[in-house]
């Protein structure tokens, strides 16, 4: 194996469907996830967490903490600080309601999947420790949908600090995928007071592990990622400090990746625009060979 690039052995038939056009694509749900970052001695890491080796999409792959929007987020207005909603919808290309919802995604995931609230009693402050017992029930509850995390922000009276967000990038799962999302990548610093925890329900393993050695990791091919990891990893490598990863944010282009698949004689080719590393070519008649084994290695968080 050349990489750790996860590259599921049902899709050169899926990909060949596209091409001749008998399959067709499911619509992308809306998702966000968070790269969130700590300082050291050595320069940033990144908090990444394994997915476990039975879910159905991307199973034993390593990512960042996300997940799905909740619609219910779309429709209850929250305590806000930061950017307005109009800045927040004209930066991540949807309408007010919808980047509500998306940011709320981006927060309230890193808080059931981490431990971590970027959320504070006014708009200058941020929770401290996260770990007592309340914290916990209702972080279960967020996980198992007993109420929106709108309302977690009321009845813990909070506004959300979408101030503590950069948008970084977005990338939407390719048309030939079965699950497919349309996702938005935040970077965020770790607060002062709050540690993660290893509480996801969908991770065998979380790390804290500069982004250096994770992309080292995945060349090696001892951890396996997703394209859009491993290229939002190596977009990471310049930055010295969480903070300056965080001021490059807002001048980042957020135009969509979207696979492409096209025949090229004998062979379907499968390219992400402006990541030529992740070109495919798969043969017409033939199966590719089998997905990369579930990678280790990594930094014990």
């Amino acid at each position: 194996m050349a990489n750790g690039q996860w590259y599921p052995p049902q899709w050169p038939d899926r990909i060949r469907a596209l091409a001749d056009g008998t399959l067709t694509p499911v619509p992308p749900k809306r998702a966000a996830t968070v790269m969130l970052l700590k300082d050291g001695p050595d320069g940033p890491s990144v908090h990444m967490l394994r997915r476990r080796a039975s879910m159905a999409f991307a199973g034993g792959a390593y990512a960042y903490p996300g997940g799905g929007v909740d619609p219910r987020d779309d429709d209850h207005l929250i305590g806000w600080a930061g950017p307005t909603r109009a800045w927040w919808a004209d930066r991540l290309g949807t309408d007010e309601r919808g980047a509500q919802a998306i940011v709320c995604a981006a927060v309230r995931e890193m808080f059931e999947e981490a431990g971590v609230l970027l959320a504070g009693a006014g708009p200058d402050t941020v929770v401290g420790d996260t770990t007592g017992e309340d914290w916990e029930a209702d972080r279960a509850a967020l996980v198992a949908r007993e109420f929106s995390f709108a309302e977690f922000l009321d009845r813990r009276g909070l506004v959300l600090r979408s101030d503590l967000l950069g948008a970084w990038t977005r990338w939407i799962t390719p048309e030939f995928e079965e699950r497919r999302y349309d996702t938005w990548f935040f970077v965020a610093a770790l607060p002062v007071g709050q540690r993660t925890r290893d509480v996801s329900t969908e991770a065998d393993r979380t790390v804290w592990i500069r982004p250096l050695d994770a992309a080292a990791g995945y060349d090696k091919g001892e951890l396996l990622m997703m394209p859009p990891t491993i290229a939002t990893l190596r977009q990471l490598l310049p930055y010295a400090t969480a903070a300056e990863a965080l001021a490059a944010a807002p001048g980042r282009d957020m135009t969509p990746v979207l696979a492409q698949a096209r025949l090229d004689g004998d062979e379907i080719v499968l390219s992400w625009p402006g990541h030529d590393e992740f070109t495919k070519h798969v043969p017409t008649t033939q199966t590719q060979p089998q997905t990369p084994h579930t990678p280790t290695g990594g930094a014990p968080a």
